[in-house]
């Protein structure tokens, strides 16, 4: 099974999905694969992009269609992320679907329980390992 992350090679074979995601999620994207029947190929991006998310969209189809090739499927493991919509128009370009939501904090949680947790203590201010890091 071949994984990558944040363009590192791990190992040789081609999958039969691959995911372009939010390097800020690949510990949970592994921990998802380990429990997998069939792993998907993990391809992160710097999660550093999340200082200048105008820049996701561009660095998703870049690596979306790199491994066009190379997988049978190819889903993007990002929410929004601050695109402000960018990131769904490059999606409907290309043909690919992405994770639920506008962050990864309301991915985690899910939409309706994300939003009665907002609504009770507004002003939270949510980290992840990389944020903390």
């Amino acid at each position: 099974m071949l994984h990558a992350y944040e363009g590192r090679i791990m190992s040789p074979s081609p999958p039969r999905v691959a995911i372009v995601a939010c390097g800020a999620l690949a510990r949970e994207l592994t921990a998802l694969n380990r429990q997998l029947s069939e792993p998907m190929a993990i391809h992160c991006l710097p999660a550093e992009l999340h200082n200048r998310p105008e820049r996701i969209p561009d660095a998703v189809r870049a690596r979306v269609l790199q491994l066009r090739n190379d997988a049978d499927h190819v889903v993007v493991g990002y929410a929004d992320c601050g695109t402000g919509g960018q990131l769904d128009a490059v999606c409907d370009e290309l043909g690919v679907s992405r994770l639920p939501g506008a962050h990864c904090y309301e991915l985690f949680a899910g939409s309706e329980p994300f939003a009665a947790l907002h609504d009770d203590e507004p002003g939270t201010f949510y980290l992840t390992d990389y944020l903390a890091r």
